[in-house]
């Protein structure tokens, strides 16, 4: 599989948002992510625009579906999302719901295994449920309470070569990852690359980061993008 990046829309303006999404896809960016405080500030609205601008990009809208699972993907699908998240920690049958309705509405279901007690055995759960994608998640809360008591911060590298080989399915890492650590994930055969916070995204604001965005993005892309086709699945 050759590797995607994504680039997570964690802002509150959606103006900035659709401003942000039209320089990363000019400079390469595959998949636009509606990130959650996006749906949080515009709901629908927001997935609609970003369809409206961009009609020809895949947008992931991470809900972080907890219940309601068949409903809200139905939402999104309808409004424009092709791909959807669906949280580890909700109940199987919220997650089937989610993969049922993405059946039946064209949407590809990402399943997120943050806060999983065992983040393998949530990454292989989601794909026993149906979903078409694993993304291996720190979570922002977590990282910037660990690192507030001053311990060393998770990454979500540090499992994520056992994750991959645990599943089938392409694996996603997200998590305050860093430049050098983003473009390492299809080494670790993660094809889907994801950017945002605090690479593409203020994480203390929640607005675009400043500084020559687009051309970041754009070598980013390529060295990304140059990495080659990622087997996927059990070695």
């Amino acid at each position: 599989m050759k590797p995607i990046v994504q680039i997570s829309l964690d802002l509150t303006d959606l103006d900035e948002a659709l401003d942000t999404a039209a320089l990363a896809v000019r400079a390469g960016v595959d998949w636009l992510e509606a990130g959650t405080p996006l749906i949080l500030a515009f709901g629908l609205r927001g997935v609609r625009e970003l369809r409206a601008a961009f009609p020809g990009v895949p947008i992931v809208a991470d809900l972080k579906t907890m219940d309601g699972g068949y409903l809200e993907v139905e939402m999104m699908a309808k409004a424009g999302a092709t791909h959807v998240v669906v949280m580890a920690r909700a109940h199987a049958e919220t997650i089937r719901c989610a993969v049922k309705a993405g059946r039946d509405f064209g949407a590809r279901v990402m399943g997120d295994n943050l806060a999983c007690p065992d983040m393998i055995a949530g990454a292989k759960w989601l794909e026993d449920l149906g979903c078409d994608y694993v993304i291996h998640h720190i979570g922002y809360d977590e990282r910037r309470g660990i690192a507030a008591r001053g311990e060393r911060t998770p990454s979500p590298l540090d499992a994520l070569a056992e994750v991959v080989r645990a599943v089938r399915v392409p694996v996603q890492a997200v998590g305050g990852l860093s430049l050098e650590e983003a473009i390492q994930c299809p080494a670790y055969g993660a094809p889907l690359v994801v950017l945002g916070a605090p690479l593409t995204i203020d994480a203390e604001a929640f607005k675009t980061a400043a500084g020559d965005l687009e051309g970041a993005l754009r070598l980013i892309c390529e060295k990304i993008h140059a990495y080659g086709d990622v087997p996927v699945g059990r070695a």
